[in-house]
């Protein structure tokens, strides 16, 4: 429990970065309830790893930061992200076996399958595999430790294809082509998706509606294999008609802010 308070309290630090470019020791003191002391060890792990940089009496944001740190991900259009969470985990039944990848959007579907009876989750998300930990069975795929998206990468993340077909695989994406199917920019990262990617009978991406137009280099799951996108109202009407002559359904949700 305790490392996951510290994962928490450092998120609120990143958010209020985010907002105020600036936090002070003592505000978040207060705020946590906690001594100075664990707040400035709190920073000195975020500055590590180049998430702030740390000033005379707190911290402040840095814009040098690791453009793939998972943390300053999860904060990225986090309504939307959670939107399409929640469309995604309709799909997902009590006993169903499953892989999530280390997207920060599966990390939010991850949240939404806490109450899940009986799931299988096969992953190569070290957070998704945290938060499901306790309420269903956990497989981790092996790999290279990836510290920037807290992910297991690499072509030895061979788990799925020794341990049979999975039902349903959802991935978060670099970017998406009707041609070449899911893309990401990191060939290890691609790597150990493809592999997770070929263990599912059904595959489904999960993306906002800006990753349409990125760039990326390595595709990872063909358009043949692909069942569904699951995107924001954001995705173009233009770009619609493609994907369904590939028959690929195409869902667009509507982020609405949860209470």
């Amino acid at each position: 429990m305790a490392g996951t308070a510290s994962y928490e309290r450092e998120m609120e630090i990143l958010r209020l970065l985010d907002v105020e470019s600036r936090v002070s020791v003592t505000e978040l003191s207060s705020r946590f309830s906690i001594s100075p002391v664990t707040i400035r060890k709190d920073l000195e792990m975020l500055e590590r790893r180049r998430l702030l940089r740390r000033v005379r009496g707190g911290a402040v944001r840095t814009e040098h930061s690791d453009e793939g740190a998972f943390e300053l991900r999860l904060l990225h259009r986090a309504e939307v992200k959670r939107a399409i969470a929640r469309e995604a985990a309709r799909l997902v039944r009590d006993g169903d076996a499953i892989a999530l990848d280390c997207s920060t959007t599966c990390y939010y579907l991850a949240e939404q399958l806490r109450d899940r009876q009986g799931l299988v989750v096969v992953t190569n998300g070290l957070r998704a595999a945290e938060l499901l930990g306790s309420s269903a069975t956990v497989v981790l795929t092996g790999g290279t430790l990836r510290p920037s998206s807290w992910s297991l990468v690499g072509d030895d993340t061979d788990f799925p294809v020794r341990g049979g077909p999975l039902g349903l695989g959802f991935f978060g994406v670099r970017s998406v082509s009707p041609a070449h199917g899911l893309l990401e920019l990191s060939n290890e990262e691609g790597a150990a998706k493809r592999r997770l990617g070929a263990a599912c009978r059904k595959v489904y991406a999960l993306f906002d509606s800006s990753k349409v137009s990125r760039f990326a280099m390595y595709p990872f799951v063909p358009v043949d294999r692909i069942s569904g996108l699951i995107t924001d109202a954001g995705f173009p009407d233009e770009a619609v008609p493609a994907w369904r002559a590939a028959d690929v359904t195409v869902h667009r949700v509507t982020a609405v802010p949860q209470d």
